[in-house]
């Protein structure tokens, strides 16, 4: 029988610097609009996150921009939720687009806000090729990677397929899957967040790729 492939969401179907630059851009709009900062404040708003990014900033970024343009701090709450809750303007890595383009019947289990994760994955028209989609943000924070949760109703629901994840982020992705028997693949693209390294043997995938044109190549590898 063929595999179950399962995929993660950031940083292995897009670049998630794309989700935070949209972000970014969301939050300044909704501040020029709002109208109590002098014109032009949101564009710098914008700017001002982005470069913050750059340097490697990744918690506090709307509080240090909103310091550095002299904004009310009451204003961060509400523009960490615009962030959150927009429309983002990402589009899949092309190699993704490639081979989502030739499969159905995919999983996709995603860590993160689940109203956050259903925008993106509208977003990129996922549900075209993902007949189970878990973002475990529905359960509450407790059930992020590893919690083996979305593992548990992914491997239940495919009919005795070995499962296969390709994900990104060796801290959290694999452990579950790979004590439970799963093909586990990393893809490690140029312009991730996480630096991706395993912390412990365990935590490893079993093999690394840094394009989807290589994943079917890896799983038959690992399938030996």
């Amino acid at each position: 029988m063929a595999e179950r492939i399962v995929f993660d969401l950031d940083d292995t179907l897009y670049l998630e610097r794309d989700f935070a630059f949209s972000g970014y851009r969301a939050a300044g709009d909704w501040l020029e609009a709002l109208g109590s900062a002098p014109p032009g404040t949101g564009p710098r708003l914008a700017d001002a996150c982005r470069e913050l990014f750059a340097r490697g900033e990744r918690r506090a970024i709307f509080d240090r921009a909103a310091q550095g343009l002299g904004l009310a701090p009451e204003l961060v709450p509400e523009l960490i939720e615009v962030y959150r809750g927009h429309m983002p303007r990402i589009s899949l890595c092309p190699d993704a687009l490639r081979y989502l383009a030739g499969h159905t019947g995919l999983g996709l289990i995603s860590d993160g806000f689940e109203q956050t994760q259903r925008n993106k994955i509208a977003a990129l028209g996922l549900q075209a090729h993902c007949d189970l989609i878990l973002p475990t943000g529905q359960w509450g924070a407790d059930y992020g990677k590893p919690h083996p949760r979305a593992y548990e109703i992914v491997a239940a629901a495919s009919g005795g397929r070995t499962c296969v994840y390709v994900a990104d982020n060796a801290a959290k992705d694999f452990l579950a899957p790979n004590r439970m028997g799963w093909i586990t693949v990393q893809i490690l693209r140029p312009g991730r967040v996480h630096e991706g390294s395993p912390p412990t043997p365990a935590h490893a995938a079993g093999a690394v790729i840094e394009s989807l044109d290589q994943l079917d190549q890896a799983i038959a590898a690992l399938r030996g």
